[in-house]
Formats: structure tokens, C-alpha cells, sequence
């Protein structure tokens, strides 16, 4: 008989039992636990778990088991397919080295997303998402048009049940009604330096305060822009003989590793949110 795979994840107030209740449940439904993770916030007194099963079960018997204990515990509970790709729409521009990384992951098989559709406000990656044999779409954005090209873009996400929306170096502000609307479903990337060197060529002003170390973060969007919760960063160093030339080759290597990251976790259902804050178990 075929075995399944599925995530549960949850969160819920603190107190004794929560653990003992839900691997009692599982027990009930025929699940072998494979892998769980389990974390007390200090500051939120909220609990949060995520438990990796296999079973010979199907979902509505899991789904039943786990319905009594969430309500005892006021739980927000969720249960995933562990073999379902989640379904993800990239965003891009022009700079096309992260949409790479991305589509060539997700065909090795190594990142366990599906990508229905690229969007971009420009024309220049469009070869690249054939190559890759994504659909393509052009959506231009300007003042006048932002809100419509937003409709759109939204109806892309329901038209091809998208899961998650991944800004790769998309270089438009989203509104804060949109940012609304994908709350904790659409995943960010900048380099580290914020809010100390802003707009135009980031990577030629740090070098010009002779920065040491570069970065990039990896957030979850909202309406306070590059202010969501963090859900990865990584650091390298740089010294004086490096040219601003390589401080920007470095910081988009670094942005591209991080954002995989960021996106493999959310997809494997690893991030949980606390507040302003994640709880990432990888």
C-alpha cells in the first residue's frame, strides 16, 4: 500500500500537553512521526510545532484525528501534502541572475516549488523563462496603470492557484493594499545595508565607505517596505582590494543563495510566523 508523506504544522498558546495531544492524534490516524521540531516563544508564551509524518492514511483521517485536539488547544493547524510542490509565481525586472537560480533549482529537483508563470514589468527575461518553458507574462507598470497591473497580477495568482509570489529582484514598490492581500505568502529579497545606503547602486556607495562585511535578507513582504519578517540572511566578508565591481557580483551571489534558502524553507513549510518575527526550523 502506497505511503504518504504530510507536514503538520501549528501554533497555539503555550501550556502542557500540546505535544502528548497531537502525537496521540497521529498515533490514532496510523502515522509514523519521521521528524518534529518543536519551539516556546518567551515572548509571545506561543507554542510552535512542525511534525513530518508517513502513513498509509489518507488526509481525511488525519484531518479528523488532529480537528479535536486543535480546538482543544485553540490551535492555528496546518496540514500539507510533503510530496506537493507549492505552487509559485516569480516576480523579476531585468536582472535576471535570481530567476535562474530559481528555475534551475526547481528543474534539478532540488527546490520543491512549481512555477506556472513568470511576471515582469519588463521584456528582457522572457527568453530565459522559454528556456526554462514557463509561461511568460509582460506586465509594464506606471503610476497611472500600478493599480490595474495589481488587479492583474492577482488574478494570475487565482487563475493559477498560486501558493507563494517571490519578488526576484523585482524593482517596482507594491502597494500596500496587494502587500495586504499576499500577507504571508509572498517572499522578499534586498541586499543588507538598509536603511544605511538607499536607492541607486547600494554596492558602489558601501565600498565607498569601505564597508567589511555584505549581504542580503530574505523577508516576507508587507505594507512597511523591507520591514517583514526576516526569514533568512547571510554575511560575507570584503576588504580594501576589492572594486565596487565585485562587491556587486559577491552581493548577488549572496542574494541568490539566500533567497533559495528563504524559498525552500516556505515550501517545505519550515516557517512559522511570530509576530514581526519567523520561527524557521530547517
Amino acid at each position: 500500500m502506497q505511503r504518504n508523506t504530510f507536514i503538520v504544522t501549528l501554533s497555539c498558546p503555550d501550556r502542557p500537553g500540546i505535544v502528548y495531544a497531537v502525537s496521540g492524534a497521529l498515533l490514532e490516524a496510523g502515522c509514523n512521526i519521521a521528524e518534529s521540531r518543536q519551539y516556546e516563544s518567551p515572548d509571545t508564551g506561543t507554542f510552535f510545532m512542525r511534525v513530518e509524518v508517513e502513513t498509509e492514511s489518507e488526509r481525511p483521517a488525519l484531518e479528523a484525528a488532529l480537528a479535536p485536539v486543535a480546538e482543544a488547544f485553540s490551535m492555528r493547524l496546518g496540514l500539507f501534502d510533503g510530496g506537493e510542490p507549492v505552487r509559485t509565481l516569480i516576480m523579476c525586472s531585468k536582472d535576471g541572475r535570481t530567476l535562474n537560480d530559481l528555475l534551475f533549482q526547481q528543474r534539478a529537483g532540488t527546490l520543491p516549488i512549481e512555477v506556472p508563470v513568470v511576471v515582469s514589468n519588463h521584456r528582457d527575461l522572457a527568453p530565459m523563462a522559454e528556456f526554462y518553458g514557463v509561461p511568460f507574462v509582460h506586465l509594464p507598470v506606471t503610476s497611472a496603470t500600478k493599480a490595474e497591473a495589481e488587479a492583474r497580477l492577482l488574478a494570475l495568482v487565482e487563475e493559477h492557484g498560486v501558493e507563494l509570489v517571490v519578488l526576484a529582484r523585482y524593482m517596482q514598490i507594491l502597494s500596500d493594499d496587494l502587500c495586504r492581500a499576499l500577507e504571508g505568502r509572498a517572499i522578499n529579497i534586498h541586499h543588507s545595508f538598509l536603511p544605511s545606503f538607499k536607492g541607486a547602486k547600494p554596492y558602489h556607495q558601501a565600498h565607498a565607505r569601505g564597508v567589511k562585511i555584505i549581504g542580503a535578507t530574505a523577508h516576507y513582504v508587507t505594507a512597511d517596505l523591507d520591514e517583514g519578517p526576516i526569514i533568512e540572511q547571510e554575511v560575507i566578508r570584503v576588504d580594501h582590494s576589492r572594486t565596487p565591481e565585485h562587491f556587486v557580483q559577491l552581493g548577488r551571489d549572496v542574494e541568490g543563495r539566500t533567497l533559495s534558502r528563504a524559498v525552500q524553507w516556505h515550501a517545505e513549510h519550515r516557517v512559522l510566523l511570530d509576530g514581526h518575527r519567523t520561527v524557521v526550523f530547517p
